[in-house]
């Protein structure tokens, strides 16, 4: 029988999804009524010294739907409003609630040591299991020296992380942002530093846009609106391609994230390295619930491959990303047509000729194929609207 327990740094995982830190860890209520439902572990909205103040705007979302589903959203919430005393409490009652379930402190503060340290020392006194080092909060923080200001510099990164290690009695995850030009550049200074694991990632800095009949901010506060952070599923292949890179850099722990709405997105970032995944935006348009798919997805996938635990199934596909270089150019593969599902439309034929190659053309209600002028870029197969077009060697 398969199983989703798992174990990162002696932490043990009943199930290895994590709610994020976000709105909905923004409360004890709330988290209370997560594990009841049966998510794995929360990383609680970010906790701040008491003085750092935090005034939201509103409204603070927008969306980009595509036949009414929310593939994209946008926010510029600020971090947690709870004093460092109500989080003290509330980790104390969920532990002794549920002494399973995994629960992570999320952790900002100003360029201070003592803040740093007073924040950890304070909840070293909780029985929590892992800080998470907010380094890449996109918004309303970066203004303050802080947030993802933090984590686009190598140096500050480097003076926070040994900061934070030096009175931390709990393993020590660092959230990296992925607005750099290279996320290892700066997860190789924090693992320097003494950092136990890295969190990928935090949200993409963004612009939701202006509305064309107002001529005002799609996200409009009063006329004007800010850059905020994108979630959700369209970036994707962003939180990919940045736990991958990490995991080929560095052997440590990664609690993997962005955009994951299915058990397939969670099985993805695993094969891609990831010891643990959060959850966050899907959780925020369709509710706790998603936890029971989730879970039941993962565990017949495994069961299905013939894998016992997610620990098996980690990093294999990471071992099939290399360099543009090193890919294999002898291969020419071609598109091959289903005439029964071809529809003979043209769109395929019109993209071919105006995407650079006049490979496809339709004769006598017939699409037809010259593989001399065709580059084998597979475009065709990806725009035809009845999947008609396959490539094959």
């Amino acid at each position: 029988m398969a199983t989703l327990k798992t174990s990162i740094l002696g932490i043990e995982f009943e199930n290895p999804f994590l709610l994020a830190s976000a709105p909905p860890t923004a409360s004890i209520e709330s988290i209370d009524k997560a594990f009841e439902m049966g998510w794995g572990g929360a990383v609680l909205k970010t906790i701040t010294p008491d003085d750092l103040e935090m005034i939201e705007a509103s409204p603070r979302y927008a969306t980009i739907k595509e036949q009414g589903k929310v593939i994209c959203l946008q926010n510029i919430e600020l971090l947690s409003h709870e004093t460092v005393q109500y989080w003290v409490e509330g980790i104390k009652y969920l532990k002794e609630k549920y002494p399973s379930k995994v629960i992570i402190a999320s952790i900002m503060a100003p360029v201070e040591r003592k803040e740093w340290q007073n924040l950890v020392k304070t909840l070293n006194e909780t029985p929590i299991d892992a800080y998470e080092l907010n380094f890449s909060c996109p918004h309303g923080m970066p203004e303050r020296n802080i947030g993802m200001a933090i984590g686009t510099s190598a140096e500050i990164s480097i003076l926070i992380t040994s900061w934070v290690k030096a009175v931390a009695t709990k393993p020590v995850f660092v959230k990296l942002t992925p607005n750099v030009t290279d996320i290892t550049w700066v997860a190789k200074a924090v693992e320097r530093a003494g950092a136990d694991g890295f969190a990928a990632i935090n949200t993409v800095q963004s612009f939701m846009g202006i509305n064309l009949d107002t001529l005002e901010p799609v996200l409009n506060i009063d006329g004007y609106s800010t850059y905020g952070g994108l979630s959700g599923s369209a970036v994707k292949p962003i939180g990919f391609k940045c736990v991958a890179q990490l995991r080929q850099s560095s052997e440590l722990p990664i609690l993997g994230m962005g955009g994951i709405s299915s058990w397939e997105d969670a099985a993805q970032y695993i094969l891609l390295g990831s010891d643990a995944v959060q959850v966050c935006t899907e959780v925020m348009i369709n509710g706790y619930g998603i936890i029971k798919g989730l879970k039941a997805g993962l565990l017949n996938y495994l069961e299905s491959k013939g894998f016992n635990s997610i620990s098996e199934l980690k990093n294999i596909a990471v071992k099939k990303i290399t360099s543009h270089e090193k890919l294999n150019k002898k291969n020419h593969l071609y598109p091959s047509i289903d005439k029964e599902k071809c529809v003979t439309c043209g769109k395929c034929v019109k993209i071919c000729s105006e995407s650079e190659y006049h490979a496809l053309r339709i004769d006598n209600k017939s699409l037809d194929l010259n593989k001399e002028a065709c580059a084998g870029c597979s475009l065709c197969s990806h725009v035809c609207p009845k999947e008609a077009i396959k490539m094959s060697c």
